[in-house]
């Protein structure tokens, strides 16, 4: 039997309706009709506005989507409310929990994520069998910092016994369920955390993260980066770190100025470039709480973005590949200017590595008596000042450097030796040749005399640079080229003598590191600005008439 009666509400008490006029009805399907009544302030066109519409679309979409499968309809004067645009995404699976009885509980879960907010709160939402909502609860993401618009409905037979207490106040809660303790309400709960979690960060990660890079790119947040691919896999590196820091923890990016955001996303690209990386995770620690597997996710990008040893390595070209660029303006374009301690020394003492990576800097352009306490001390850790009574001892070597490295010893299998350099640095007008040997061989007599540096345990290398050499040189590597060491001019026991060009220097580390260097990006004009910082002036390619000398 199928009754017809009126639902009434009226106006002055809206949350109160009363049913009147029952009477039996012919009719074969059930239905509604809404009838409004003295409402003045409308007519016909309202009924046909789009935000008439999407209101319905609002408050009842949730409901045709769940039952778009029986059929439900809403019209208006025929035309079906359409709700479609307002789910962006949506997903249906099945959850089956175990009770103490080994009885299989079935729950269906429909989850969306709505295009724009719709209320103030997101819930779960409890359904019986027969779709009605038994009760609803606060999901865990109400509070979250990104515009994550969702709702979960559950449906099972599991929930047409639950029993709801309204008189509760809705701290968390709506409706609280009297049988909410039982084991496997708590287990249902667990599983939708962590299903709804693993949603969230997909979002985050597919479109939040996204939109986040969009804005921080329309409002300038990001650092300025050069076009060449060098910078613009960095800028690559510090957008990933930040969408997986979004994806973590959303509410770190919460709340902040757009120069707070600068600060911090400028921070962020500083500790990417150093080796200082995974201490990230220490600083977001300390501003928000993470899990345990926010913990591990944040720590595994952090580890396996390899982007920050390329980097470095690039980076660390880069600027040598520049101090070469220098270097041969100074000894080719500006030598008639050029001295060896007012500029080349200037340059080359913080960069010895043109003479091996292995080497620690002891000394730069300061007398021996100095040199072997430095020496002494890097070696030994000994901090006793040695005392060189010698009348050479004044003389000052431009570049002393020196390694503790364990090198085979050819005498004693079992034993190793250190090995150390000196290098004397000649003006680009000045030619090699006896004279200058000579003096790098008073040195080498003058140190193996001294107590504190003539052990059978030390071997010695000395480099002599300049533009050119002479005969007396050519002669020299003619003499020892069956020793199969280039630029060998002298070798007895434990010390080698070798003297280079300065385009020897240089071709030996662009051969070295031309695999990489092709790699590089480098704008000349650089050079300018580093010449410019050091007090010599180029312009147009010009060199100006006065020469200021190269001085910190």
């Amino acid at each position: 039997m199928i009754l017809e009666y009126d639902i009434v509400i009226r106006k002055e008490n809206k949350d109160v309706f009363e049913d009147i006029n029952h009477v039996k009805s012919k009719r074969t399907h059930t239905g509604t009709n809404v009838i409004l009544s003295g409402i003045y302030e409308l007519d016909a066109s309202h009924f046909y506005d789009d935000k008439f519409s999407n209101f319905l679309a609002d408050e009842f979409g949730w409901f045709l989507f769940l039952n778009r499968d029986l059929g439900y309809d809403l019209k208006i004067n025929g035309i079906s409310v359409n709700y479609e645009h307002l789910i962006a995404d949506n997903e249906k699976k099945e959850i089956l929990i175990k009770d103490g009885n080994s009885d299989d509980h079935s729950f269906f879960i429909t989850y969306i994520r709505w295009e724009n907010k719709i209320g103030d709160k997101y819930y779960y939402y409890f359904l019986n069998d027969g779709k009605r909502e038994c009760a609803k609860r606060l999901t865990s993401f109400n509070n979250n910092a990104i515009d994550f618009h969702h709702s979960v409905y559950i449906e099972s037979s599991f929930f047409n016994n639950f029993e709801a207490e309204n008189n509760i106040s809705e701290i968390e809660d709506s409706l609280f369920f009297k049988n909410q303790n039982h084991p496997v309400f708590k287990t249902l709960i667990t599983r939708l955390n962590g299903y709804l979690n693993s949603k969230q960060k997909e979002y985050v990660k597919g479109i939040g993260a996204d939109e986040l890079i969009l804005k921080f790119e329309k409002h300038q947040v990001f650092p300025k980066f050069s076009n060449n691919k060098y910078d613009q896999d960095r800028k690559k590196d510090l957008v990933n770190v930040i969408k997986e820091l979004y994806t973590v923890q959303p509410k770190i990016f919460k709340g902040l100025k757009e120069e707070q955001e600068r600060t911090f996303v400028g921070f962020l690209n500083l500790l990417l470039d150093t080796d200082e990386r995974e201490n990230i995770l220490g600083i977001i620690e300390s501003i928000t709480h993470l899990t345990t597997e926010e913990r591990e996710e944040l720590t595994d990008v952090l580890k396996r973005t390899s982007l920050s040893k390329i980097t470095k390595t690039i980076k660390l070209l880069e600027n040598r590949f520049k101090t070469v660029e220098l270097l041969k303006i100074l000894v080719y374009t500006l030598k008639k200017f050029t001295t060896e301690r007012e500029h080349i020394q200037k340059i080359i003492e913080e960069n010895y590595w043109l003479f091996g990576e292995q080497y620690h800097l002891v000394s730069s352009d300061q007398n021996f008596q100095v040199m072997l306490n430095n020496y002494l001390y890097l070696i030994d850790g000994i901090e006793d000042k040695k005392e060189i009574k010698d009348y050479d001892w004044k003389r000052r070597p431009d570049i002393f450097a020196c390694r503790k490295r364990n090198i085979p010893d050819v005498m004693e299998e079992s034993s190793m030796l250190e090995e150390n350099i000196l290098v004397e640095l000649k003006r680009p007008t000045v030619t090699l040749s006896k004279k200058e040997f000579r003096q790098v061989d008073d040195y080498l007599d003058f140190i193996l005399k001294q107590d504190g540096f003539n052990s059978q345990k030390r071997i010695w290398k000395f480099y002599l640079v300049s533009n050119k050499v002479d005969d007396y040189i050519l002669k020299q590597y003619d003499a020892f080229k069956d020793k199969g060491k280039r630029f060998l001019v002298q070798q007895a026991g434990r010390y080698e003598i070798f003297a280079m060009t300065w385009d020897d220097l240089f071709l030996t580390f662009e051969i070295k590191h031309q695999y990489l260097l092709d790699k590089l990006t480098f704008d000349k004009t650089s050079i300018q600005d580093i010449l410019k910082s050091k007090g010599i002036q180029i312009e147009s390619n010009e060199i100006t008439s006065e020469i200021i000398n190269l001085k910190e």
